[in-house]
Order: C-alpha cells, then structure tokens, then sequence
C-alpha cells in the first residue's frame, strides 16, 4: 500500500513524520509505503524568515533537510501537476524532466540529422539506380521522427505515479492582484531564498544611495514600501529596518532618518490576530520608528519603479515587497476532489476530503470546519497553530483507517497569537492576556524556538541567538551568491570589442598609444 503526501511543507512534513511514528511495523515489513512529493529537500520554517532576513538567523538554520527527518519515507524531488483521484493517479514532474527533454531533443536531432545524410545518399542512389535506396531513406526519416512525436504526444518527462492514501498538504502561494508592474518588480516574502535575496537587495540599495550623486536615484534607491500589514509584512519590515539602521552607522552619507519606510494596508488595522488593541499599539510603534503607515490605502501601479498609492502619492522606489495575503496551491484546481469557493478543499473534522474516500488534507489548502466556535460553518483559520495539530490528527486517523478503527475529530480552540516588532518588541495577546514590548518578544521566540523542528535546529537558533547578544549585527551583502557564474563568464567569455573611434584616432580601447 503506497500513502502519497503532496508536499513537503510544514504539514507535509510533520504529517509523514507522524505516519513514520504510528506505521513502523507496516513500514518494516513493506506493507506500506510513504512518498513525499516536493518541491524542495527541505522545510522552511517560515515565522523565522523576518530574522533570517534581518542576519539573526543563519538561512541553513530556517530550514530542514527532509532526508534527514523522514528517513522513512521515499522522497521524491518534483512538483505534483494533476491529480486524478478517482483513478488514484497523481501526474508528477520532476527536476530530471527538463533534462530528459533535453535529452530527447538532442537524440531527435542526431536522428534526424542521419536521416537527412542517409535521405540525400538515397536520392543519388535513385538517380543511377532503381529508386530501392530512395525508398529506405525515406522509412530511416519516418523511424527518426516516430519516436520524438510519440513522446511529444504522451506528455515526455511526466511521471504518473499510483497512490492508495492521498495527503494533500501542498500549502499556499502568494496572492497577486493585477497591480501594473507587479510582476516585474516587486518579490514576496514566503520563502528563505526569498528572505536572503530582500536582505542582499536592501543593503545593495544602501550601497547605491551611498555612491551615486544624483538625488533623484539616491531617494529611490533609499525608499522601501511593503504591501500587506499581516505577520508576513509587519515583521518582515520591522525586521529589516532594524537591521537597516543598524548598518547605516558603517555609511559616512547615509542617516537612519534618510531610509524611508513605507507600509501600505487595505484594511483600517494591521495585525489582526492580535485584537485591535495590539494592532493600534503596533501602529504606534512603527510610526515613533518614522515608519510611514497608510491603513485603508491600496498600492494601484509600481510601473517603471513608481509606487502609485490609492491616495494619489506617488514615490519612486526600488524596492517593492508584496505580502498581501496568499491563495490555495495551484494542484488543488487540477484535482477530481471537491473545493470551496475559495478554492481550498472541502474537509470533514476527521480531516477527511468530504464525500471523497482514501482522501486527506490539512493545512492552508484544508477547508476544515472549527467545531469549537458557538455558530456552526466557521472554519479553522489557516495558520500554523492549527496545522501543526491538525497534522497530528490526520496521522492518527489515517493510521486508524488502515487498521479499522474509529476515527476522531479535530478540535482545537485558537489560543492567542505572537508578533515581532524587531530586536526586543513585540506584541502578543495569549490566552486573554496582552503583552507588548520586550516581554511579547521574548514570548515570540521562545514559542517558535519550542515549535522548530528537530532538537538540532532548535540547539543551533538558540546558538546564534546567543551570540547575536554578544556580537555585532552581520551586515554584509552575498548578492553575488544570485550570480555565481558572472565573474567566471566575465574570465572565460570573449574580450569585449575594441572602440572604432580611438582606433581611428591612433589610439586603443583602453587610451593607450596605437603601437608602430
């Protein structure tokens, strides 16, 4: 029996960690078997993004290896397409199909390459002949041929692969509306390549402002707007302006009160989560840190590098980050299984995909209804409170399918949540009781040091926090790490072409004398 898990998120991880636990026996004597399709080797822990942004935390440290954790399981390096459960069938591809089209282009071409030779000694083979040679040339293209379009035709570099138990855990991706220039300038803030690369771009645009002579490029490069006033945006940027004006000491021309901050929210609060309260006190905080907050504002274009805001302002700008919200993965729509209007799966509290049999989900992709709220139809929130449980839950109960055994509900009452502000504030409103300051911070990190995966990553967080206190902040830029291959391309590649007019003036490229 093979269980497919599509995904290796959180949930994907945790969940197949979990069935590791409850199915030893089945594993070891082979009756089951746990595939764990994704993208990735590794888990992000993503509430550590901000401070792995921010240089407090190593970006190898935000992550876990999945071959290490689930030693269990097959692993499987690719992205799940399609999913065809009523023929219990998922469609994968994975990181050899590019290669394997490759491949297969390069065989075509060498075919039809000794089609074309074996095609012309045929025709002159005809000419003197009795046109036997033409004839076989003519069968060596159609072979040559025949193998490319068959593949072409059976969809080349797809695997199909056959499941008895589906785990739908493929999480959320970011949620981008049609805002001219979007696409072409703005990054979100979901993953740690994405963390590391917003760090490098924030310090490199401090270098530019630091070196430039024109005003007008000094203030875009100096000017950073964050769309979205949920944990992703607000701690990303209280975060990262920490770390900013920090390093601005090491800049002879460049003051903290240069940098301009900008965060930009829909709604007429930020932070939600933690109770409106918490939410004001956060707006408070920020703007003291000369952090511009614009509520019930909208950013309607960034075309040509230009944050056009709903209320008419206008700011050029480098640096767009985009956290506005996130929407379920693209499979849940190439699936069979039924969805919500809101396009997540439509689950049962045994976190079963509802009227579907062998069907399992959770996490930000799970509809599941919250049967601890008073009025029926509320569903539990998609947040990590509720997944890293529901993970649990989904373990035991498809462990208990498998054996027959009853089945039990999730329920889980949401307890309160945490938020950084930046080094020593935060904001926190758990269990009933506020906090704010360094005590809701100092609560933020212990809760997600104890939710962290595995005690090794736990122990090496713990380590760099430590030492953070002790030590100066990092604030070097690795954007080079985006390129590695620029400078060998510069060595290997061919010298650049001499200027005409300095040859024609008996002179070379470089301002030297022409020799005689």
């Amino acid at each position: 029996m093979r269980v497919l898990v599509v995904g290796g998120g959180y949930v994907g991880m945790y969940t197949a960690l979990h069935l590791q636990r409850h199915l030893k026996a089945e594993l070891r004597d082979g009756r089951v078997e746990i595939v764990v399709v994704t993208p990735d080797p590794y888990m992000t822990y993503q509430p550590f993004l901000p401070e792995a942004a921010a240089g407090s935390i190593s970006p190898r440290h935000v992550v876990v290896p999945l071959r290490r954790v689930l030693d269990k399981c097959t692993l499987l390096i690719g992205e799940v397409r399609a999913i065809d459960h009523a023929n219990r069938t998922a469609t994968v591809t994975t990181l050899a199909t590019e290669e394997e089209h490759a491949a297969r282009r390069e065989r075509a071409a060498g075919k039809e390459g000794l089609s074309g030779k074996e095609g012309t000694a045929g025709r002159e083979a005809t000419t003197g002949q009795d046109g036997t040679a033409g004839s076989e040339a003519t069968a060596g293209r159609a072979g040559a041929a025949g193998p490319d379009h068959a593949a072409g035709q059976a969809g080349a570099g797809t695997v199909p692969l056959h499941y008895d138990e589906l785990v739908v855990a493929p999480g959320s991706i970011s949620r981008a509306l049609p805002v001219p220039g979007l696409a072409d300038y703005a990054i979100g803030f979901k993953t740690v390549e994405e963390a590391i690369g917003l760090r490098n771009h924030v310090i490199e645009q401090m270098d530019i402002a630091s070196s430039t002579r024109d005003p007008a490029v000094r203030d875009a490069a100096l000017t950073f707007v964050f769309v979205g006033g949920g944990y992703a945006g607000v701690e990303a940027l209280a975060e990262l302006e920490d770390m900013a004006r920090y390093t601005s000491r090491y800049y002879h021309n460049i003051k903290p009160t240069d940098l301009k901050w900008l965060l930009v929210e829909a709604t007429g609060r930020i932070l939600p989560e933690v109770g409106a309260e918490m939410g004001t006190y956060a707006v408070r905080e920020l703007r003291a840190r000369n952090i511009d907050v614009r509520l019930e504002t909208r950013l309607e274009s960034c075309a040509d590098r230009i944050a056009v805001l709903s209320d008419g302002t206008r700011l050029p700008t480098r640096t767009v980050v985009w956290t506005a919200g996130v929407k379920p993965a693209p499979v849940l729509a190439a699936t069979d299984l039924p969805l919500t209007e809101r396009g997540r799966l439509k689950c049962t509290p045994f976190l079963t995909v509802a009227g579907t049999e062998h069907a399992w989900a959770a996490g930000d992709a799970a509809a599941v209804p919250d049967v601890t709220a008073a009025e029926p139809g509320v569903e539990c929130a998609p947040n990590a409170q509720h997944a890293v449980r529901q993970t649990k839950v989904l373990a035991e109960n498809l462990a208990a399918s498998l054996r027959g055994a009853p089945l039990r509900e999730y329920a889980h009452k949401y307890v309160g949540s945490v938020a950084s502000l930046g080094l020593h504030k935060g904001v926190a409103h758990v269990y009933g009781r506020k906090l704010k300051g360094y005590p809701a911070w100092f609560m933020h990190r212990a809760y997600h040091l104890s939710r962290v995966p595995t005690f090794n990553r736990k122990a090496r967080v713990l380590a760099e926090w430590t030492l953070s206190g002790l030590f100066k902040r990092e604030i070097v830029s690795l954007g080079s790490l985006e390129h590695p291959r620029a400078e060998f391309e510069l060595a290997a590649g061919p010298p650049p072409p001499k200027d005409p007019d300095a040859a024609a003036s008996g002179g070379t490229a470089d301002g030297g004398a022409k020799p005689s």
